[in-house]
């Protein structure tokens, strides 16, 4: 724990870091996440575009989707800001304020991002188990609730999080292990007991992520006894074949998080840059990937989107002659 004395206490500052032993070489490592951020915010926009404009997406998979590209959105902005200032800038210093409002959305649009995934596999377990009242439980009405809560559910768990982190005394610029502020990484930057701060932050993982990862677990166990139920394989290759995209983006969201906890609990001489690059992967990827995995999976959205190429291209070729 840090010292506080009267000479370098607050307000504070924190340093944002780079990868360790990679300082200068900011700029260069800056063009693959330049282009990991275009890549997630031109992807989950054109899920976006294509969900909002083609009605007959309008139905309970695509808008469980739409949400989890908004999530995705969400966290990107989020960790676009600190981490080009550092890589691209080497700007390193950033308020407490600042950061504390950083920290809020980035595990807001976490938690918000394990929400929909479980909303996504309470969608393939209806659709599977209850085929005939799909339609009737998962109503426009019904979703709409479950957006507003997961929306409530994950800014409400972190305010707490942000007021007991901003009760706490901070001497002036103290280094930070990330180019973006997560809370165990700033709660270690105090200079007084952060016991309060430390188990409400457990209590908030094992309500939320903890309780998530079982719950869609759990789903998947009665989803596959259903699926092993049906007589015909084509039936139950054509019912499994609905949640690949889904088990994917789940398996990019969580094993990042889990690697990243086993490393932290178990591994103490771990190098920190692979710590570092875990937490990289964690926020980055499914961002990245997730519209690539539901583009390419899912027929419907590939559908739509090879139209949208078709049209443009086509109206290049007109606009030529």
């Amino acid at each position: 724990m840090p010292t506080c004395n009267e000479t370098n206490m607050s307000p504070a500052t924190f340093i944002l870091s780079g990868i360790p032993g990679l300082e200068d070489d900011g700029p260069w490592i800056s063009i693959p996440f330049c282009s990991m951020y275009l890549i997630a915010i031109l992807g989950n926009g054109l899920i976006l575009f294509v969900i909002k404009t083609q009605q007959n997406l309008h139905q309970p998979m695509y808008l469980f989707l739409s949400m989890l590209s908004v999530t995705d959105l969400g966290l990107s902005v989020s960790t676009l800001p600190t981490m080009l200032s550092v890589f691209l800038f080497n700007t390193r210093e950033i308020g407490i304020d600042v950061c504390l409002a950083q920290l809020f959305f980035i595990h807001t649009f976490l938690l918000m991002e394990s929400s929909v995934l479980l909303a996504m596999a309470f969608d393939r377990f209806v659709a599977i188990r209850h085929p005939l009242r799909y339609a009737s439980t998962l109503t426009s009405a019904r979703i709409g609730n479950i957006g507003l809560a997961i929306i409530i559910r994950g800014s409400g768990l972190h305010i707490p999080s942000v007021i007991l982190l901003k009760r706490l005394p901070y001497s002036r610029s103290q280094p930070l292990s990330y180019s973006y502020c997560l809370h165990p990484d700033v709660m270690k930057m105090a200079c007084a007991d952060t016991t309060p701060s430390s188990f409400y932050g457990l209590f908030v993982v094992l309500s939320s992520l903890g309780l998530d990862s079982v719950l869609i677990v759990l789903s998947y166990i009665m989803i596959l006894q259903t699926v092993l139920s049906i007589t015909s394989w084509q039936e139950r290759l054509k019912a499994l074949n609905t949640c690949v995209s889904h088990i994917c983006v789940t398996l990019l969201f969580y094993i990042p998080l889990i690697s990243l906890s086993m490393l932290h609990r178990f591994n103490k001489k771990a190098l920190p840059q692979s710590q570092i690059l875990l937490s990289y992967l964690h926020l980055l990827s499914p961002p990245v990937l997730n519209p690539i995995v539901y583009s390419i999976k899912t027929k419907e959205i590939r559908k739509q989107i090879m139209k949208i190429f078709q049209n443009y291209s086509t109206k290049r070729l007109q606009w030529g002659h």
